[in-house]
């Protein structure tokens, strides 16, 4: 029973935090077409942890833990988009390639948790121009 209500505290508490978030709307700015390239490369980035912990009644500590990579979840996005993301950027390659850049700027208190604004950038790699960039 003891569990029943610690669980019930701990998805009230996680529910009201999370569906306070107002976020602001992405600003995406275009410059060439997508459509023109099939590769990405770049993006390596480091893990992002979230950890929360509740102590109840009685003295119990309830923790939970995830932890993300920014880099498997934008290339998750771009694979589905049918892009192949290259280890190794080739020179036979580069007329078709996107450098992602990937930025993190900014951070919004929103109730318990926080937002941060992201900038992802993709950039050519042959003529080192901006092809789009969106940040939300």
């Amino acid at each position: 029973m003891k569990k029943l209500l610690v669980l019930t505290f701990i998805f009230t508490l996680c529910s009201c935090s999370v569906g306070s978030v107002v976020l602001l709307k992405p600003t995406v700015v275009v410059n060439e077409s997508q459509n023109n390239y099939e590769y990405i490369y770049g993006l390596e980035t480091q893990n992002i942890n979230s950890n929360i912990g509740v102590t109840t009644y009685g003295g119990y500590f309830y923790s939970a833990g995830k932890s993300v990579n920014q880099s498997d979840l934008i290339t998750g996005a771009f694979s589905k988009s049918g892009f192949i993301k290259l280890i190794e950027l080739k020179e036979d390659l580069i007329d078709q390639a996107l450098v992602v850049n990937y930025g993190k700027f900014g951070r919004r208190t929103v109730g318990l948790r926080y937002t941060i604004e992201v900038t992802i950038q993709l950039v050519s790699a042959k003529m080192n121009a901006l092809v789009s960039t969106c940040t939300a």
